[in-house]
């Protein structure tokens, strides 16, 4: 353990070495800009494997090759200018670098968000917040520092892609914080990732106006956001499990301006820079496909609901409906009925639970039918079913006559003819809470005395 602090404070050293000797360093050297300055990443590479170790395989692969690419790059490219070699492995040691971004952005999500995966509509959310805001930004930021560079395309992607890359990092990041609350990984990860991408701006800036050199304390500053990066991961993360939705208002912002500068670039060609039409269409493309998957997830959770209020067997409401409906039934004139199966048991016991099965269903399809329109028939349980039905005691009467008249012509069922009967327990709203004890009371009252319906 204290090996490992004095490693941590070694990388500081480090760093600050290298910002000590740029400030005075003129000419690219081997001993300060291969050696001392490559030193670092190297440092913080196996600093971050240790560090990592509480974190699932993905998350550890993700970060050390995002930090190993960057380290490889900054070799090659300490090589090329100490040296003097082809502008060719200079051209390489750019892709390094860019590689660097990819798993990075992989890695970000793992290491911020609890061990609870997150939705296809978190994940979403975090995209077009991102796309959307890089768009933006590139829009407004990047067109002032973009360098001329005479037409070299090679050059010209390389000078485009990474401030556009830093962009969708600072927003995704962003994306991804509860700001509600501090939580120190968090706080020096964003911390080093708004470094990495100023560091990246001020040599880009440095560049266009023929200032930048290669080894001065401005290179420094990319170490000092990647020992910001490493700093962050020897810290607790937010282990809560409670997810951190992408705030509505910078989906809707994201959406709107990728939007406003897809007109503008319709309207004025070349006002605005090429580059930012690809994440704004994406913005928008992703807009949609988050739209498609909240209309189908929407949709799932209406038919959970559904049919966690419906009795899977005869496709009636269940009692937990019922119960529900009732409460609302409590002002409005009518009656509620409870119906119970005569005979039911031997039935079932005789022909076996298949035919007992349709039998319900048989029953369930003659009571539906007898009802008036806007009436509730539920099956509450095994061979009991209850009725709520709107209006006066004559008409509620008389479909409670039509229900038990119902049920005494004989069902054909698997070739079989089948006689049933039903008690019915009849009970007026009036505005109390126990209706259903009392109508309890009449079916089972009707039951006993073999009554048909019996009022209460």
């Amino acid at each position: 353990m204290a090996t490992l602090k004095l490693s941590r404070f070694g990388s500081f050293a480090l760093v600050l070495a290298t910002f000590i000797f740029g400030t005075s360093n003129n000419q690219p050297d081997f001993l300060n800009d291969l050696i001392l300055y490559n030193a670092v990443p190297l440092a913080l590479l196996v600093l971050s494997n240790y560090a990592l170790k509480g974190e699932d395989l993905r998350t550890r692969l993700f970060f050390e090759l995002a930090l190993f690419f960057w380290f490889a790059g900054s070799v090659i490219s300490s090589l090329t200018a100490v040296y003097l070699f082809t502008a060719n492995l200079q051209l390489i040691s750019e892709f390094l670098y860019l590689l660097f971004y990819p798993f990075i952005f992989i890695a970000i999500p793992r290491l911020l968000r609890s061990s609870v995966a997150s939705t296809i509509l978190e994940n979403i959310d975090a995209a077009i917040v991102a796309l959307g805001v890089s768009a933006l930004s590139s829009a407004l930021l990047m067109k002032p520092v973009l360098p001329n560079y005479n037409g070299d395309q090679v050059e010209t992607f390389f000078a485009i892609i990474f401030p556009v890359a830093d962009i969708v990092l600072i927003a995704l990041i962003i994306s991804l914080n509860p700001f509600h609350r501090i939580i120190w990984r968090n706080f020096i990860l964003t911390f080093g990732i708004f470094a990495f991408a100023a560091a990246d701006f001020v040599n880009l800036w440095l560049s266009r106006n023929g200032n930048y050199r290669f080894g001065s304390w401005t290179d420094s500053l990319w170490l000092i956001a990647l020992l910001l990066i490493v700093e962050s991961l020897w810290h607790k993360r937010d282990e809560s499990n409670s997810r951190v939705p992408t705030h509505p208002i910078l989906i809707a912002v994201a959406v709107l301006f990728s939007a406003i500068l897809l007109s503008l670039l319709a309207l004025k060609p070349g006002y605005l820079p090429g580059f930012i039409v690809g994440p704004a269409i994406a913005t928008l493309f992703l807009a949609f496909i988050r739209m498609v998957v909240a209309l189908r997830q929407a949709q799932e959770i209406g038919a959970e609901r559904t049919l966690a209020r419906t009795d899977e067997l005869t496709g009636l409401p269940n009692r937990r409906k019922f119960m529900a409906e009732l409460i609302d039934f409590s002002n409005t004139q009518g009656a509620l009925l409870l119906l119970d199966l005569n005979g039911f048991k031997p039935i079932n016991d005789k022909y076996g639970h298949e035919v007992g099965d349709q039998l319900l269903r048989a029953v369930s399809q003659r009571f539906r039918r007898s009802l008036p329109s806007h009436s509730t028939l539920a099956r509450l349980g095994g061979d009991e079913f209850g009725a709520l039905i709107s209006g006066d005691f004559e008409s509620t009467m008389e479909a409670a006559l039509a229900l038990h008249a119902s049920a005494s012509y004989p069902f054909a069922i698997a070739g079989e003819t089948i006689m049933i009967g039903v008690s019915v327990g009849f009970v007026t709203n009036d505005g109390t809470r126990d209706m259903m004890h009392r109508a309890d009371q009449a079916m089972y009252k009707a039951k006993r005395e073999d009554l048909g319906v019996c009022q209460l």
